[in-house]
């Protein structure tokens, strides 16, 4: 080979190489930066990353002046905002992530400002990438639905009569995880009730224009079974300690108990008798099964049903306030952890009094704020935390010395309450109707009421929990604990 045709040949070889190494960065430098896509489906991730967990939006960064919400990743979403959750599995037409991003009334709820805020509203084919996710569940980009991979998940539940809608929230982040409808009928049959089984396997519903009592799984939260009781004003019902009878309560002029079987779902008698038996409204069981306690609202009595044989009850009435002036109106009964006392909100005199189990003498009559209503014991401490509705606020009462420590402002119309001893809160539903003089809702409701909201004491500190109001949905009434 000659000198000249070696140098060629060099040459070519490292024209080669540049030409190669020049077109290698040239490829490097095109390269887009990776595209973090928060775990959602890649069709989501498109819209929510791209155009919702932006830069002065709803990103890590910039979420306290977005309403709290982080949509950065689909872990992040579910924390929900400062008003509560904004995406639930299975439910667009409660998901506000939905609301604020249609604009078309014919797919659901329209809420402004229509988000992405500020910019050009998404498209309708994008609308419908959202919509249809959350339908089916809103996976992640593992195919995976949030809250379904612990069927003990501690939870509470507040029943909404005014849209018959169950809200399902978890106890640690607080947000709604699911919304179950509820009743039998295509009418608005208004959950008055709901309770957790002593067991926590179950919860159930009574409805104050309906036929039926309801029983659902807690592990899923799906229907399990129903019991026709015939159409009442089915306000109220207490469970046996054991969690295998109920008995459900008919608030009318001539009132009637309804005795069921939980285990097979089966109306077993109906408690009638018009002699005596007058608008019922509260009722409870002491807690070693033997003695049912029904308020009559209307009045100065309660009565008093010797349960043991359920089958063949036998009653008696105890009168509880002969001392002239206003009627008492009891509202609710509960008896005491220890069974040795029964408390009742008497919503006519302000007042709650307290009664020996044995005897049923009077042993304290201690004043609360207006209008006590519904009521729930503390196991951890010595409180009894009591809804006084016109009052907005709750009335502590130690019920181990029978007085009254303080009231707390809570939000306007208290109602359903209850003590979490496990996270050392007490969940309060405030009704905020129309008249009530209320904050006004942040979105709005599929059944076109006024939305009410959550709030929370500190059970340690007796204090209301600083910043936090969660809107749920319209008329929330009833609240339950599964621990």
């Amino acid at each position: 080979m000659t000198v000249r045709s070696t140098t060629i040949k060099a040459l070519f070889v490292l024209l080669s190489f540049v030409v190669v190494s020049v077109a290698g960065c040239k490829e490097d430098k095109a390269d887009p930066e990776p595209f973090n896509d928060g775990c959602y489906p890649p069709e989501v991730a498109q819209i929510i990353v791209k155009k919702c967990a932006t830069a002065g939006c709803h990103n890590t960064i910039s979420k306290d002046a977005a309403g709290g919400l982080d949509l950065s990743t689909w872990e992040s979403m579910f924390l929900g905002t400062r008003n509560g959750a904004t995406t639930i599995p299975f439910r667009s037409d409660q998901s506000t992530l939905f609301y604020f991003i249609n604009t078309d009334t014919t797919l659901g709820i329209v809420q402004q400002p229509t988000m992405p805020f500020n910019s050009a509203p998404l498209t309708p084919a994008e609308v419908l990438i959202i919509r249809n996710w959350i339908d089916n569940g809103a996976r992640n980009c593992r195919g995976e639905v949030k809250f379904a991979d612990n069927p003990s998940r501690k939870k509470f539940y507040v029943a909404n009569q005014g849209c018959d809608l169950v809200s399902v929230h978890d106890a640690a982040t607080r947000v709604a995880m699911r919304c179950v409808d509820v009743g039998a009928n295509a009418t608005i049959e208004s959950p008055h009730m709901i309770r957790v089984s002593p067991d926590g396997q179950y919860w159930y519903v009574a409805f104050i224009n309906s036929n039926v009592f309801q029983k659902y799984r807690t592990s899923d939260d799906t229907f399990v079974a129903e019991v026709n009781i015939t159409l009442g004003s089915w306000n109220t019902f207490a469970m046996s300690p054991d969690g295998t009878k109920a008995w459900v309560v008919d608030f009318s002029q001539t009132g009637r108990v309804a005795y069921v079987d939980l285990v097979n779902m089966q109306l077993m008698k109906m408690y009638t008798d018009p002699g005596f038996f007058t608008n019922p409204h509260g009722s409870g069981v002491s807690p070693d099964g033997l003695t049912l306690m029904v308020t009559g609202q209307i009045g100065n009595k309660i009565y008093k049903w010797d349960v043991t044989d359920p089958m063949q009850p036998e009653y008696t009435e105890v009168i509880i306030n002969n001392s002239g002036g206003p009627t008492a109106d009891p509202h609710e009964v509960a008896y005491s952890p220890d069974g040795s006392k029964y408390f009742v909100t008497c919503q006519g005199r302000n007042e709650v009094r307290v009664f020996n189990s044995s005897n049923d003498a009077l042993l304290a009559v201690i004043p609360t704020a207006s209008f006590p209503l519904e009521m729930s014991f503390s196991t951890s401490t010595n409180y009894l935390f009591v809804t006084c509705e016109t009052g907005n606020s709750v009335s502590v009462i130690d019920y181990v010395n029978l007085s009254h420590v303080k009231d707390i402002f809570t939000g306007y119309q208290p109602h359903g309450i209850a003590v979490d001893d496990v996270k050392k809160v007490v969940y309060v539903a405030n009704r905020n109707t129309p008249t009530s003089g209320g904050p006004a809702p942040h979105h709005s409701s599929t059944c076109g009421g006024r939305n009410g909201y959550l709030t929370l004491i500190n059970l340690n500190t007796l204090q209301l929990v600083s910043g936090f109001k969660m809107e749920v949905s319209v008329d929330p009434y009833s609240v339950t604990v599964r621990n």
